[in-house]
């Protein structure tokens, strides 16, 4: 009886923990971003979200998220297939570098973007020699944002590539399928669910990348400037209320794009 009442402390224990972390750390400081955006009328959040510099900045914001998370996908996809089907020297240490952008500041990557492909090295110094720049433009403001995002499509990836049942991909080329066919008809169905939801949380990351970004954008409104470092402009500017009306406009966003991940994943559980 003792055993069964400490058991029961400890589960109500871990879960008043759990809801208080929730309520603290996640809820409330959401709740304030929305109260905070409307708290001055419905009239100024709606001028603040349509100021043409803001809503400049939303969308080259998710239009370069959107690029990122393509490549993303492509690249995640094909780092995960090698990974898990192909045996070579290194192959571990590979396998544990995808999880370096978790482990680094943001900044640090930013930093390793201006050095690697900046107007002073020679991959800059080839880019003017052509005509275009790369850093403080789209281009380097897509590769933070793909630095940053590398790990998802991979990680989503692999555990399913792993589940597959060899005798599948056998069975397919005992009846006379190319292994093109086998990839697309076989594999890449089994591999969807990993890619799709890998892809969109890459996505929502992207969208709010601000420490490797803000280092290679030119950050100019209406060109290179995107909504985090807006946010960080608006909040220095002592315009609060509208730092939180575009980040409403992110957050909403995200909430959808993680509703829809879920949604995948359940889907590809159940299949």
């Amino acid at each position: 009886m003792n055993t069964l009442l400490r058991h029961k402390g400890w589960t109500w224990g871990f879960r008043s923990t759990l809801l208080l972390y929730f309520l603290l750390l996640v809820i409330l400081p959401l709740l304030g971003v929305y109260y905070h955006s409307f708290s001055e009328g419905w009239r100024l959040f709606v001028d603040s979200i349509t100021d043409p510099i803001a809503w400049k900045a939303v969308s080259l914001t998710v239009r370069l998220a959107l690029t990122a998370a393509i490549v993303n996908m492509l690249l995640g996809t094909m780092i995960g297939w090698v990974l898990v089907r192909c045996r070579f020297p290194g192959r571990s240490l590979l396998n544990s570098l995808v999880d370096l952008p978790f482990a680094l500041p943001t900044a640090v990557g930013g930093l390793m973007i201006l050095l690697l492909l900046g107007p002073a090295s020679w991959v800059g110094k080839a880019a003017g020699a052509l005509g275009f720049e790369i850093v403080f433009h789209s281009p380097a403001m897509i590769i933070a944002m793909v630095f940053v995002t590398f790990p998802f499509v991979i990680r989503a990836v692999q555990p399913l590539l792993e589940e597959i049942d060899p005798s599948e991909e056998e069975a397919a080329k005992t009846l006379g399928a190319s292994g093109v066919r086998v990839f697309f008809q076989v594999v890449l169905p089994s591999m969807l669910p990993g890619i799709l939801s890998g892809g969109m949380l890459a996505f929502s990351r992207a969208l709010a990348e601000f420490g490797a970004v803000v280092l290679v954008a030119g950050n100019i409104p209406g060109r290179t400037l995107v909504a985090s470092v807006y946010i960080y402009g608006e909040v220095e500017s002592d315009n609060t209320a509208g730092a939180a009306a575009v980040s409403v406009l992110l957050l909403t966003l995200s909430f959808v794009i993680l509703w829809v991940v879920n949604w995948v994943q359940t889907r590809g559980k159940s299949q």
